[in-house]
């Protein structure tokens, strides 16, 4: 795992300064300095007792549920207010959110006895755990994350072992109320849908950037153009390469094999937080590393089904490799929450008080 940490900030300090033109650039400075700032945070998070996080979940996620309810009155940002200028770093308290909800509803499903999880009412308040800050980020508005936060909510509750009725019975209502999410949509929302569907109609417009990402990736080929050789990148054709679209930079550059090679070191990098899950003998570490787990497959499938035309275009950065400041540091905690659990995997009990 921290070998592949390692290999991904690397990877992505080649990605933004190959953005850059190749030019050394305050972006790819500030890379290296978050970067290392996330290995120092992931290194302290490492070694804190196991406990603490257990009885400090609940005040996490309401601090961070406090930051969401007043963002719309306190926060910055051009048609989205998703950020709080902390005068060297633009903070979005919506991922450390995916965090958040992920420790407090694992704690409260561990405390929970074997015959209380076979009953509705148990989940009622697990709901409302996940329900709140998704609800609160949705309305920024930022559908993208509200659903991540949501789906990592939904994983820690199915490890937990929810009986398979009650998993009918969520789809079916998510099902029926697809027409009613939808009318509940934004317009640029619509839109970005619309455009995934049929990116052909408006190619110079909404459909730009998928269509300049599908050729980017195509004329990779198999070993790529060379590195920073990629014409759709560094003829400024590619829109976003330093963030959201930045592997399809490294796809252009480096082709098919660089691309498998990233998606390789991500899929071991789930596999061994999987690994902790499985092999944990208590219930709040079990529950904490199947979400966090949870959470680095869906920024990763996220983003690279967004780039390659599968989903529709939403902002979801690649851990570790796009440019960014909260999500970068976010995934640091990650992984750190998973070293300092895989540190603890053979504890029994977690000690309440």
């Amino acid at each position: 795992m921290i070998t592949g940490m390692f290999i991904l900030v690397i990877i992505g300090t080649m990605a933004l300064y190959s953005a850059s033109d190749g030019v050394w650039t305050s972006s790819v400075q500030q890379h290296l300095l978050r970067s290392a700032i996330g290995f120092l945070l992931a290194s302290f998070i490492a070694f804190i007792p196991i406990n603490w996080i257990f009885r400090t979940s609940f005040i996490i996620w309401a601090f961070i549920v406090c930051l969401l309810t007043v963002i719309p009155f306190i926060g910055v940002g051009a048609g989205a207010t998703r950020w709080i200028n902390l005068g060297f770093m633009n903070f979005q308290p919506s991922e450390p959110a995916k965090i958040a909800v992920i420790l407090f509803l694992a704690r409260y499903l561990s405390l929970r006895t074997f015959d209380q999880i076979d009953k509705l009412i148990i989940y009622l308040p697990a709901i409302f755990i996940v329900a709140i800050p998704s609800l609160l980020v949705l309305r920024q508005p930022d559908l993208g994350t509200g659903l991540m936060i949501f789906v990592g909510g939904l994983a820690v509750i199915f490890v937990s072992g929810v009986p398979k009725r009650y998993v009918f019975l969520a789809i079916g209502t998510f099902a029926a109320s697809i027409p009613i999410i939808w009318g509940q949509l934004y317009d640029y929302q619509k839109a970005r849908l619309l455009t995934f569907l049929n990116p052909e109609k408006d190619v110079l417009g909404a459909g730009w950037q998928i269509t300049q990402s599908k050729i980017a990736l195509g004329s990779g080929g198999l070993f790529g153009k060379g590195y920073l050789q990629g014409s759709q990148s560094q003829l400024d054709y590619l829109p976003e390469k330093q963030t959201d679209f930045v592997f399809t930079l490294i796809g252009e550059e480096f082709g098919f094999v660089g691309s498998m090679t990233i998606i390789f070191i991500y899929f071991l990098i789930i596999l061994s937080i999987t690994g902790i899950g499985l092999r944990a003998k208590n219930r709040f570490t079990r529950l904490v590393a199947s979400g966090l787990a949870m959470v680095i497959f869906l920024y990763v499938f996220i983003n690279i089904a967004m780039v390659t035309g599968v989903l529709p275009v939403v902002g979801a950065p690649l851990p570790l490799i796009s440019y960014g400041g909260t999500a970068m540091l976010t995934t640091f905690l990650i992984l750190g929450i998973c070293i300092n659990l895989s540190l603890n995997i053979f504890k029994e009990d977690i000690e309440i008080s």
